[in-house]
């Protein structure tokens, strides 16, 4: 279980601060802040080679992370970032095929994020961009009469263990995320 421990200055009435120690649940590492995104399996790409229709499309990234293109086959994408995805593309496509490649990539279909505990309907929901875990739980029809609206626990895709922290309303969710939203104790 992660812990934080805050620091808290109270003001007594003669003026001197005095330093209090609390316990409260760990924030989220990059809660407020976006990250590169990583193509993993499930998502959907649209690839576009300027001047070569027949080689543009759009293309599945399979559960082993491999994506198959015409001309070069089979290229690992699982973990890449869009702007490496392209350039390796690039770099494939210059290896004999075309003089100077031009391509661009964009993501058509995010996997999906997955919610459980006191929502109203928990299941797999399409990841949206900036989603935020009251996002989620709005999606899920809203939280039950028993949910802990101050704790959410979060299983980041790739992770083994959740992570349990504060529910805020900047936590972001990213693809292939698990939450869960806990029940309260009285």
């Amino acid at each position: 279980m992660l812990a934080a421990v805050v620091f808290m200055m109270v003001s007594t009435s003669n003026g001197v601060a005095h330093a209090q120690v609390g316990s409260e649940p760990a924030p989220f590492a990059g809660a407020a802040q976006a990250v590169d995104y990583l193509l993993g399996p499930g998502d959907k790409v649209r690839v576009t080679v300027y001047g070569e229709e027949s080689l543009s499309g759009e293309f599945f990234v399979a559960g082993t992370g491999l994506m198959s293109l015409p001309l070069i086959g089979e290229i690992k994408v699982g973990g890449m970032t869009v702007g490496q995805f392209q350039t390796a593309v690039q770099d494939k496509l210059k290896d004999g095929y075309l003089r100077d490649p031009r391509v661009s990539a964009e993501v058509l279909t995010f996997r999906p994020f997955y919610i459980l505990g006191e929502v109203e309907k928990p299941g797999t929901y399409p990841y949206t961009s900036g989603l935020t875990v009251l996002n989620a739980v709005a999606t899920a029809g809203g939280f039950t009469y028993r949910a802990d609206k101050k704790i959410v626990y979060i299983k980041r895709n790739g992770d083994a263990s959740e992570i349990k922290g504060e529910l805020k309303p900047s936590t972001l969710v990213s693809p292939g995320d698990t939450i869960r939203i806990g029940e309260r104790f009285f």
